[in-house]
């Protein structure tokens, strides 16, 4: 138990009965401020199943989620007319800032111009791809509308390019909802993931899986012979924050060219390290890069890149129908309405200035945060990748992705969620993550950073 923990490590022990009384307090306030939110999540469990368009947005702490009235840069406004500072920012999907000007007068223009389903292509799509190609790496790209779909493609060619079934992931990774990613390592083997609902087949015949950071575990798994490609984020995101111990990653792409395994580096949230994720940052070397999510300042898009010569390869292959039945697209994958927020978004908005920019208010962030920690004895850390933070309840940040599923603490994630939001700032509150974008300024940063010490300060008094 993290208390348990707090005392072998020489901190305050958590006193789990104050912090249950702290909880019921800020969920009263959660539910006096917001009114109209939970009468609107109330009536729209009519039709909407969960009582939600999308049933993550229930995943809120305070029994119901904020309703939206307006969002700009990295402030949004909820229906009772309560103002938060965004650190949250759709879960990434805003990482370049709520309805930035640039955007907007792409897609205003795109719209009016040609609408946004043609099945035709815009020469903005090019210049995408090449921007894409001068970010990450890999020179030939195609779009998607999720980074999930760019997954999912990406995985399939690299099935078609090796002639092998199966894939390789990480335990507790995420990629968008790719059924054969949802398999943990566990103490008796690979299992399914929990929650794994309506899984189509056991994810064990489609996928191996070991832990991040485990080099003997991958150069294992991977002598089967049997793996066409490890898709992996370079950190593991959506557990916490875990980063890859000095030499790993280097060491996976050894690994992979020696058992002829393909190499995916999912740059959908580590796209926070820099203007081209950790692959530019780091130096990495993969065969495929996806992504999505943030590429196009809020409207729906991914894409994959691959390889010239895999690119040529999955051309010539005359069993390869990709422009048909097998294609990997879909009507609207690369519509010019999403082509032309890609542009917007790479050229004007999240420009190398702007994530240097960026990094340096999560710096700060992270300092701020630290220095509660400190001040407090807290046996906490505080995990950052680029633009990205989040604290842990742990005294060093995990190096795996079962660590940090075990350091887990969703009483405390509560509490901070819930004690944050009633004060105007807003955190992701899946786990607590903070995402710096171009409109985010040094007063937000101390704004969060006062009311965090605020929040540790009545959980020790």
């Amino acid at each position: 138990m993290p208390d348990q923990q707090a005392t072998k490590h020489g901190g305050p022990t958590i006193d789990r009965a104050r912090l249950a009384l702290l909880i019921d307090r800020e969920r009263a306030a959660y539910a006096e401020r917001h009114p109209r939110s939970r009468e609107a999540f109330a009536a729209a469990g009519t039709n909407l199943l969960g009582g939600v368009p999308m049933t993550w947005m229930r995943m809120w702490p305070g029994g119901f989620p904020l309703y939206l009235a307006s969002a700009s840069g990295a402030r949004l406004t909820d229906i009772d007319g309560n103002g938060f500072t965004d650190f949250c920012l759709g879960d990434t999907g805003a990482m370049a800032g709520h309805s930035p000007a640039a955007v907007q007068a792409a897609v205003a223009r795109q719209y009016g111009q040609v609408g946004g389903a043609t099945m035709l292509p815009t020469l903005d799509a090019a210049w995408v791809a090449g921007e894409l190609a001068r970010r990450f790496g890999p020179t030939r790209w195609s779009f998607t509308l999720t980074a999930t779909d760019a997954n999912r493609w990406a995985i399939r060619l690299a099935r078609q390019l090796t002639g092998r079934p199966k894939i390789l992931v990480f335990s507790y990774c995420y990629h968008g909802s790719v059924d054969e990613t949802f398999i943990v390592a566990g103490p008796d083997g690979p299992r399914s993931r929990a929650g794994n609902v309506g899984a189509p087949v056991d994810p064990r015949q489609t996928t191996r899986v070991v832990e991040f950071n485990d080099l003997a575990s991958l150069e294992r798994e991977l002598a089967a012979g049997d793996v066409a490609v490890v898709l992996m984020e370079p950190a593991l995101t959506n557990v916490g924050i875990v980063l890859p111990g000095p030499g790993y990653l280097a060491a996976v792409r050894e690994l992979t060219r020696r058992s002829g395994t393909l190499l995916i580096n999912d740059e959908t949230h580590t796209f926070s390290a820099g203007p081209g994720g950790c692959t530019r940052a780091w130096h990495l070397d993969p065969d495929i890069v996806t992504i999505g999510k943030s590429i196009a300042g809020g409207i729906p898009a991914g894409a994959f890149g691959l390889s010239a010569g895999l690119a040529d390869r999955i051309l010539r292959d005359e069993t390869a129908d990709i422009i048909d039945t097998g294609g990997v697209g879909g009507t609207l994958a690369g519509n010019a309405l999403s082509v032309a927020a890609m542009r917007a978004t790479l050229e004007q908005v999240l420009t190398d200035a702007a994530f240097a920019r960026m990094i340096a208010l999560a710096d700060r962030y992270a300092a701020g945060v630290r220095g509660v920690i400190d001040t407090g004895a807290l046996p906490w850390s505080i995990v950052q990748l680029g633009a990205r933070a989040e604290y842990r309840f742990c005294p060093q940040p995990p190096r795996t992705g079962g660590e940090s599923e075990a350091a887990a603490d969703p009483r405390l994630d509560e509490y901070l969620h819930l004690y944050t939001v009633n004060r105007g700032v807003l955190l992701t509150p899946f786990h607590n993550m903070a995402l710096m974008s171009p409109a985010t300024t040094e007063a937000d940063v101390e704004a969060h950073t006062d009311v965090f010490a605020q929040a540790v300060s009545e959980l020790l008094a």
